[in-house]
């Protein structure tokens, strides 16, 4: 299934509010990439920045499960969400 830029930008957002939300991961996330909570209130919007978030959580099982239970989405909503946003196509390496 392919997903809209639109509903994957749906998804990206609410990734955005979950990880902003999340007193545990959010320190780890703000940590290891940089970015403050300045910035998150600054790139909201910005599919860029909703992909550099559902990478982050596509880093580990547990994230997905979690955002996807709370969110009441299909686990592999996340990848087909990622696809659709800015950086998010195949890489043909030939």
């Amino acid at each position: 299934m392919t997903l809209s830029l639109e509903a994957a930008e749906t998804i990206g957002l609410q990734a955005v509010a979950w990880l902003a939300a999340n007193d545990e991961l959010f320190p780890v996330f703000t940590g290891s990439t940089g970015a403050s909570e300045a910035d998150f209130r600054a790139n909201l919007q910005d599919p860029v920045f909703q992909a550099s978030v559902l990478d982050f959580l596509m880093m580990d099982d547990a994230w997905v499960v979690a955002f996807c239970d709370m969110q009441n989405i299909p686990y592999d909503r996340i990848m087909q969400a990622r696809a659709a946003l800015p950086g998010g196509g195949e890489v043909h390496w030939t």
